[in-house]
């Protein structure tokens, strides 16, 4: 099928008599005939459901929809992207050990990175994604075990050279875990280019609705565990029995772990109903991402010929940094996401934002609602100047989600807004 056809039945099909909608299974509990399945279940020889913290059958239906758009070999959803990333981080990483980062990444995650995943004695050093492979092989030291980045920046709109940290990671033996909240499957499969690990923010575009927070941690089965870097996955887990992960589920060492280790204790596993929801999204996501990629490049164009516009970043501008990266990992579209700095100061920007009358101001971005923010202002406000700056964020940034309107009536409310400043 087509990426656009398993949107729609990938994960759930059903049987004679069957709905055809996926049915929501609100159900903490499982009933089972035998003391000694539910053993089996617990020693992980019988697939089955334990309990709703690790696993629920429409949840499970999600996950094999979102494995099968990006091409991997299993997928784990979690309660929003940050677990997202912590599970698939904490599922590798131990006290004592490093990781390299791209410094263009969204304000949260260089928080969890910098000040979170330190007081668990992990350290991450912070990269430019622009270097070269050997500028960016320096970094790496005995105790690196992953590199991290995302597919486009938020809100940098800088476009990752996926095959580049593919290479340097994979020559130093570690995994490649990318972020493609913004591209989607639909414009953008990282595994197509050498990435072993994809997460997703599902609040973002693949829910579209603002509906729901969610992540989700997609595993493409192609990553040796067995280098002798992580014994974790090759050595026997005493908490199940001593399991091996890569005897016991070869390809799916990595998602079978993250699943039955991490998320049993740490328990950040969405709800049947949340899950309900972003399968909606799902089947809605190829006509959606279309029409914010179009609406998005007719916006920043707009923009870019604006007098009163600093500059603009949206990759599928001939003019732009990431053209070139763009048409070679982008090419069907970059996502509704733009950046652009208003010429000023900070409160010429907060200005201009305040003027708008359709878009609103939200701490929220690729909806189907028009959405700006000041990015200095909120969500990367806990980062002092220089960070900003590897951030790629000034003080008159404003992100932009373009949403679903017509896109004339988009432009006008940008106008009336530029006028008034």
């Amino acid at each position: 099928m087509n990426i656009e056809t398993k949107c729609l039945h990938e994960g759930y099909k059903p049987r004679n008599g069957e709905p055809l909608s996926l049915p929501i299974y609100q159900s903490t509990t499982y009933n089972y005939e035998s003391t000694e399945h539910i053993g089996k279940l617990f020693d992980l020889t019988v697939e089955g459901h334990m309990y709703s913290r690790i696993s629920n059958p429409t949840v499970a239906a999600v996950e094999e929809k979102i494995a099968a758009l990006e091409g991997g070999v299993g997928a784990l959803c979690t309660t929003s992207g940050q677990a997202a990333i912590l599970i698939s981080l904490l599922n590798i990483l131990s006290a004592g050990d490093h990781f390299i980062s791209a410094s263009k990444i969204y304000g949260g995650t260089i928080n969890l990175f910098s000040v979170t995943l330190k007081k668990f004695g992990i350290e991450c050093t912070f990269v430019d994604p622009d270097l070269p492979e050997e500028e960016l092989q320096k970094y790496f030291k005995k105790n690196t075990k992953a590199v991290y980045g995302e597919t486009l920046a938020n809100p940098a709109l800088s476009v990752l050279d996926i095959e580049k940290f593919v290479k340097v990671a994979h020559e130093n033996n570690v995994p490649f875990i990318i972020d493609n909240t913004f591209a989607t499957p639909i414009l953008c499969r990282p595994i197509e280019y050498g990435a072993d690990i994809v997460i997703h923010s599902t609040t973002k575009y693949m829910d579209g609705q603002a509906v729901q927070v969610g992540g989700v941690i997609v595993d493409s089965g192609n990553f040796n565990w067995c280098n002798g870097k992580y014994k974790e996955f090759t050595e026997p887990d005493e908490s199940y029995h001593g399991v091996i992960y890569t005897k016991d589920f070869g390809k799916a060492a990595f998602i079978t772990k993250a699943r039955v280790q991490m998320m049993r204790d740490l328990g950040a596993y969405p709800s049947a109903n949340s899950a309900f929801l972003l399968n909606l999204g799902l089947q809605t996501l190829p006509v959606r991402i279309e029409r914010h990629c179009e609406n998005a490049k007719k916006v920043a164009e707009y923009l870019n010929n604006s007098e009163k516009v600093e500059f603009v970043n949206y990759p599928a501008l001939p003019n732009n940094k990431y053209y070139e990266l763009y048409k070679k990992y982008l090419p069907k579209g970059c996502s509704g996401v733009i950046s652009f700095s208003i010429k000023g100061t900070r409160e010429t920007a907060v200005k201009f934002m305040d003027s708008l009358k359709l878009a609103s101001n939200a701490v929220h971005v690729a909806d189907i609602h028009t959405l700006i923010l000041h990015p200095a202002s909120s969500t990367h406000r806990q980062l002092n100047d220089e960070q900003l700056v590897a951030a790629g964020i000034t003080p008159g940034l404003i992100r932009l989600s373009v949403g679903l309107e017509n896109v004339e009536d988009i432009i006008a409310d940008l106008e009336q807004g530029l006028e008034r400043i």
